[in-house]
Protein backbone atom coordinates (compact mmCIF):
# COMPACT_ATOMS: atom_id res chain seq x y z
CA UNK A 1 0.00 0.00 0.00
CA UNK A 2 1.48 3.53 -0.84
CA UNK A 3 0.91 6.28 1.78
CA UNK A 4 -0.82 9.02 1.38
CA UNK A 5 1.69 11.84 -0.66
CA UNK A 6 3.50 8.83 -1.34
CA UNK A 7 4.48 8.23 -5.39
CA UNK A 8 3.27 4.93 -6.39
CA UNK A 9 6.18 3.16 -8.51
CA UNK A 10 3.89 2.82 -11.45
CA UNK A 11 2.96 6.50 -11.77
CA UNK A 12 3.51 8.69 -14.25
CA UNK A 13 3.95 12.01 -13.80
CA UNK A 14 1.45 14.85 -15.64
CA UNK A 15 3.34 16.37 -18.83
CA UNK A 16 1.71 19.84 -17.69
CA UNK A 17 1.63 20.15 -13.78
CA UNK A 18 3.76 17.52 -12.30
CA UNK A 19 0.81 15.79 -10.51
CA UNK A 20 1.20 11.74 -9.88
CA UNK A 21 -0.61 9.78 -12.88
CA UNK A 22 -1.71 6.56 -11.63
CA UNK A 23 -1.47 3.60 -14.39
CA UNK A 24 -5.59 3.52 -13.91
CA UNK A 25 -5.79 7.27 -14.37
CA UNK A 26 -5.29 10.06 -16.60
CA UNK A 27 -4.70 10.82 -20.27
CA UNK A 28 -1.59 9.38 -22.67
CA UNK A 29 -0.95 11.24 -25.71
CA UNK A 30 0.94 9.56 -28.12
CA UNK A 31 2.45 10.38 -31.79
CA UNK A 32 1.95 7.81 -34.33
CA UNK A 33 4.17 6.81 -35.83
CA UNK A 34 6.83 8.25 -33.60
CA UNK A 35 8.77 8.34 -30.39
CA UNK A 36 7.32 11.02 -28.40
CA UNK A 37 4.26 11.09 -26.44
CA UNK A 38 3.01 13.59 -22.84
CA UNK A 39 0.99 12.27 -20.02
CA UNK A 40 -1.99 14.49 -18.41
CA UNK A 41 -3.67 13.89 -15.19
CA UNK A 42 -6.36 15.84 -16.17
CA UNK A 43 -8.06 16.20 -20.07
CA UNK A 44 -7.95 20.53 -20.03
CA UNK A 45 -4.62 20.06 -19.35
CA UNK A 46 -3.70 19.29 -22.26
CA UNK A 47 -5.58 23.10 -23.79
CA UNK A 48 -2.25 24.88 -22.21
CA UNK A 49 0.12 22.12 -23.07
CA UNK A 50 -0.55 22.50 -26.59
CA UNK A 51 -0.67 26.37 -26.49
CA UNK A 52 2.55 26.80 -24.47
CA UNK A 53 4.38 24.46 -27.59
CA UNK A 54 3.20 21.07 -27.51
CA UNK A 55 6.79 19.92 -25.05
CA UNK A 56 6.56 15.88 -26.11
CA UNK A 57 8.50 14.01 -23.80
CA UNK A 58 10.90 11.07 -24.76
CA UNK A 59 9.03 7.80 -25.37
CA UNK A 60 5.60 6.27 -26.42
CA UNK A 61 3.49 5.93 -23.18
CA UNK A 62 2.57 2.12 -22.84
CA UNK A 63 -0.30 0.95 -23.37
CA UNK A 64 -2.08 -2.74 -22.63
CA UNK A 65 -2.53 -4.88 -25.70
CA UNK A 66 -6.56 -3.81 -25.41
CA UNK A 67 -6.23 -0.97 -26.86
CA UNK A 68 -5.81 -2.31 -30.62
CA UNK A 69 -8.77 -0.31 -32.37
CA UNK A 70 -7.17 3.38 -33.16
CA UNK A 71 -9.64 5.70 -34.85
CA UNK A 72 -9.04 6.05 -38.74
CA UNK A 73 -10.88 9.61 -38.41
CA UNK A 74 -9.59 13.06 -36.52
CA UNK A 75 -12.05 13.13 -33.23
CA UNK A 76 -12.17 16.91 -33.70
CA UNK A 77 -12.96 17.59 -37.37
CA UNK A 78 -13.79 13.75 -38.94
CA UNK A 79 -11.41 14.33 -41.79
CA UNK A 80 -9.51 10.82 -41.96
CA UNK A 81 -6.18 10.62 -40.66
CA UNK A 82 -2.68 10.83 -42.83
CA UNK A 83 0.01 9.06 -41.75
CA UNK A 84 1.15 10.84 -39.02
CA UNK A 85 -1.31 10.73 -36.02
CA UNK A 86 -1.97 11.56 -32.64
CA UNK A 87 -3.55 9.15 -30.16
CA UNK A 88 -4.98 10.40 -26.77
CA UNK A 89 -5.92 7.37 -24.83
CA UNK A 90 -8.36 7.58 -21.63
CA UNK A 91 -7.41 5.64 -19.07
CA UNK A 92 -10.17 4.71 -16.50
CA UNK A 93 -10.11 2.10 -14.21
CA UNK A 94 -9.39 -0.91 -16.66
CA UNK A 95 -11.08 0.61 -19.95
CA UNK A 96 -8.55 2.15 -22.18
CA UNK A 97 -10.76 4.80 -24.54
CA UNK A 98 -9.00 6.18 -27.70
CA UNK A 99 -9.37 8.68 -29.78
CA UNK A 100 -7.21 9.94 -32.65
CA UNK A 101 -6.52 13.61 -34.28
CA UNK A 102 -4.89 14.99 -37.11
CA UNK A 103 -2.97 17.62 -35.30
CA UNK A 104 -2.41 19.18 -31.89
CA UNK A 105 -4.67 21.69 -32.96
CA UNK A 106 -7.69 19.57 -33.70
CA UNK A 107 -6.34 17.42 -30.16
CA UNK A 108 -6.28 21.24 -28.30
CA UNK A 109 -9.45 22.43 -29.80
CA UNK A 110 -11.64 19.00 -29.20
CA UNK A 111 -10.31 19.23 -25.42
CA UNK A 112 -11.60 22.55 -25.06
CA UNK A 113 -14.61 22.10 -26.22
CA UNK A 114 -14.98 19.41 -23.49
CA UNK A 115 -13.79 16.21 -25.53
CA UNK A 116 -16.37 12.75 -25.96
CA UNK A 117 -18.44 14.84 -23.59
CA UNK A 118 -19.27 18.20 -25.19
Amino acid sequence: MVEPGATSPASERCTWCGADVEPDDGFRLAEEPGDRGATFCRLEHLVPWALSGAHWEAGEPDEPPEVVHTPTTCSHCGGPLGDVRLVLVRHRGEHRIPDAFCSVDHAREWAKAGGRWR
